[in-house]
């Protein structure tokens, strides 16, 4: 029976050893644990994570009495980490790298090649242990950013496993997020995933945008084209347990709680602020709003209070300590200030509540005051609106907290602004009754709807939708479904036939015209294959013939070269023209391509024989698919009524005689031949003329996604070279005549 594997950095319950070397099994603090908790017991799940004690204070026997405790009693599956690890990988790579630059505090980011081999090694250890239990059709749902290489470890190990990432926090734009040094091996991590999901379409957009920059993919709809899948990227706000926090809650001990807090308020209006000690959230700048709303609005003095909740956080870390000692001296500054005997404007709490005294604290504030800096989604804004049953509360929220898009309602301001947050404050407090109830009626109704379980379920069911879908393009013709039919045809054929294609190919692709030279382990290859006699291996490729004569001189192949205009066969020295052409036209094309490439910052011509090509590999994404549409025009008025093409490759653009094609040029050599073993390979639309033009009992290989009319498909070059080597393997097992 399939089940749902739920990865993350902390397990629902941690850990604890007592005095008397027993052990205590206590729910975790915090928005996932508590937001998944009813929706993992309820799904027949298994949660996976660091269950909150360091490895080195427990012995064998207690590891596994705890692995026991919390897989039969919790459907928990415990990560052993040791004290080491959790500093490296948690406190400086997770807290000191990627929270500060993922929340746009690039100063407070640190760079340690240490912690980024503890965070390599940590996420390979929860693999290690989602491997012991996966079984085929589950689904593994991975969370946030402590865990963003696991999703393609578990992808390269079970391709056809389901895996959804969701990230917790913001993601940045690509002018920060370029700014980590680990940034293509985090973005390939995470796109081991199927399904990318994030509370924001804004964090969505800067991913995508980041993907396009950093690893040269296509995408189109939110989807990525990658290797020889897809990956779908969405926007999914988290929700929470709505019906928990509508439910009267007040017990004697939440009474007992807030008794004081709210006894002392009675005939003033009270705001509330709660959040953990951390500097994306903003508490001074928000203290100061406070100030200025004060400042500005006399009236109000003695007749409203702040509650300022803080819950304690990396107190032993020194710039959470800094931040502290702020927080409390600009309380003093503006109680000492603004304060009197009968009234004190702000109440600071460095403490945590229970989750039902916070709830009676949210029924019984007027205006809920939250303004971090950046925060993923917050959801404490959530559980003020649901908290408040009588609609008269109200919500002033920073544009840059993820929630905001979703509480249009409330009172939106700018966290850095303090004029904003005063003007947000009084907005609030002086805002008619009738006008609250409606506008809190309309996001109580919204995330009603769009609760936590509604939230998770959305996207497990568009994982599993997505991933079928996916599961259909690929693997419809996937090699490896007949990979030993094609090997065993390998091996019986007397007379054999390769047509082998290039850049993407047999290596990863490179536009830049000079680079991408075969490496020696190719040509090591290349060269077993053409010492069977029974082979014809022919190297076809879109490059111009100098490069491929020097790149390839020193082999026994068969070239065709600038897709298929001129000809090389083995043995040979001389190049020979498939079809006679003219150049006159060459001139006027690049005088206006070379206007473009200075338009286009990045791109590069390369002219060939009897063609010419502008490459954009290297040009920002965004700006050549403006450029590209105008090229396209220009270009295609240029070309008409001549014998020339337009052809779009792998970011190139080429204009050639449109009779010259990959294949034509592979004409020649199946042409009165009698080969029993046809085999061609290529990974863009100039090999599709290749593919038609071969018979039908052809072996054709599309390497990667896109529209085809190959028999098969492979992931991508590696996967090219895997079958080459068997076909090497069978060569040299094969006795020669």
């Amino acid at each position: 029976m399939s089940k749902i594997i739920f990865a993350s950095n902390r397990l629902p319950v941690t850990v604890q050893k007592n005095t008397n070397e027993g052990f205590t099994y206590q729910k975790s603090i915090g928005g996932l644990a508590t937001g998944l908790k009813s929706y993992h017991e309820q799904s027949n799940g298994l949660w996976v994570g660091w269950p909150g004690i360091a490895d080195e204070k427990m012995n064998r026997e207690e590891k596994k009495a705890v692995q026991k405790e919390l897989l039969e009693n919790h459907q928990c599956l415990p990560v052993f980490l040791t004290e080491e690890e959790v500093d490296l990988y948690y406190n400086i790579f997770c807290n000191r790298t990627i929270w500060p630059l993922f929340h746009y505090f690039t100063s407070k980011t640190t760079y340690e090649a240490e912690s980024w081999e503890a965070y390599k090694l940590v996420n390979l250890k929860f693999f290690q242990t989602i491997e012991s239990v996966i079984e085929e059709d589950d689904v593994i749902w991975i969370h946030d950013f402590h865990l963003m290489l696991l999703p393609q470890m578990i992808k390269e190990k079970y391709p056809a496993a389901q895996i959804g990432f969701f990230l917790h926090i913001p993601f940045p734009s690509f002018e920060i997020f370029r700014l980590l040094i680990w940034r293509e091996e985090i973005l390939l991590g995470l796109l081991g995933a199927d399904l990318i999901g994030f509370h924001t379409y804004e964090y969505a957009r800067h991913f995508l945008s980041s993907i396009r920059r950093l690893l040269d993919l296509e995408t189109n709809f939110n989807r990525v084209s990658y290797e020889d899948r897809y990956v779908q990227v969405d926007a999914f706000p988290m929700g929470i347990d709505y019906e928990f926090f509508a439910r009267e809650h007040e017990t004697p001990a939440s009474q007992e709680e807030t008794r004081e807090i709210i006894e002392k308020t009675k005939g003033i209006k009270m705001i509330l602020s709660i959040d953990r000690l951390d500097y994306t959230k903003g508490i001074p700048e928000r203290i100061k709003g406070f100030s200025r709303f004060l400042a500005q609005n006399p009236e109000y003095r003695g007749k409203v209070r702040l509650n300022l909740i803080v819950a304690p956080s990396r107190i032993d870390v020194d710039s959470y300590d800094r931040l502290r000692k702020e927080i409390k001296e600009l309380v003093s500054d503006i109680n000492g200030k603004y304060g009197t005997f009968t009234w004190m404007p702000i109440w600071f709490f460095f403490r945590t509540f229970t989750q039902e005294s916070l709830i009676t604290l949210y029924r019984h504030s007027d205006v809920l005051l939250v303004t971090p800096l950046r925060d993923g989604m917050n959801l404490v804004a959530k559980e003020y609106i649901a908290s408040r049953t009588d609609y008269e509360g109200m919500v002033v929220i920073s544009e840059t907290a993820g929630a905001a898009s979703e509480l249009s309602e409330a009172v939106i301001v700018n966290a850095n602004d303090y004029n904003a947050i005063a003007r947000g404050l009084k907005k609030a407090l002086a805002m008619p009754r009738e006008e609250k109830i409606a506008r809190n009626k309309m996001m109580s109704r919204r995330i009603q709807r769009y609760h936590v379980g509604f939230w998770a379920s959305e996207f497990l069911n568009t994982l599993n939708r997505f991933s079928l879908e996916s599961a259909e393009i690929i693997y419809q013709r996937g090699i490896e479904r007949d990979s030993y039919h094609i090997e065993y045809a390998y091996e019986k054929a007397a007379k054999r036939i390769l047509f082998l294609d290039y850049d993407g190919t047999l290596v990863g692709f490179n536009s830049i015209p000079g680079q991408a030279k075969p490496d020696e382990e190719l040509k090591s290859l290349l060269r077993e294959l053409i010492n069977d006699p029974r082979n014809t291996v022919v190297l076809i490729s879109g490059r111009e013939r100098y490069t491929l004569d020097e790149w390839f001189g020193d082999l026994d192949l068969n070239i065709i070269a600038s897709h298929g205009l001129w000809l090389r066969y083995s043995g040979q020295q001389e190049w020979i023209m498939n079809l006679s052409l003219d150049d006159d036209w060459i001139e006027s094309i690049r005088h206006t391509l070379e206007l473009y490439t200075d338009r286009m910052p990045g791109s590069l011509l390369e002219e060939k024989d009897y063609s010419i090509a502008l490459h954009y590999r290297q040009c920002d994404p965004d700006m050549a698919a403006v450029k590209l549409s105008e090229v396209r025009e220009i270009l295609l008025s240029m070309i008409q009524s001549t014998t020339l093409g337009l052809q779009e490759g792998n970011k190139v653009l080429e204009v050639k005689d449109s009779r010259v094609s990959k294949g034509y040029g592979s004409s020649s050599f199946v042409q009165n031949q009698d080969y029993d073993f046809i085999f061609a390979a290529g990974d863009d639309f100039t090999d599709e003329d290749l593919f038609s033009a071969l018979p039908d009992d052809a072996f054709t290989v599309k390497i990667g996604l896109g529209n085809t009319s190959a028999k098969y498909r492979l992931k991508s070059w590696k996967s090219m070279r895997v079958i080459l080597k068997k076909f090497a393997a069978i060569s040299a097992a094969l006795p020669r005549d």
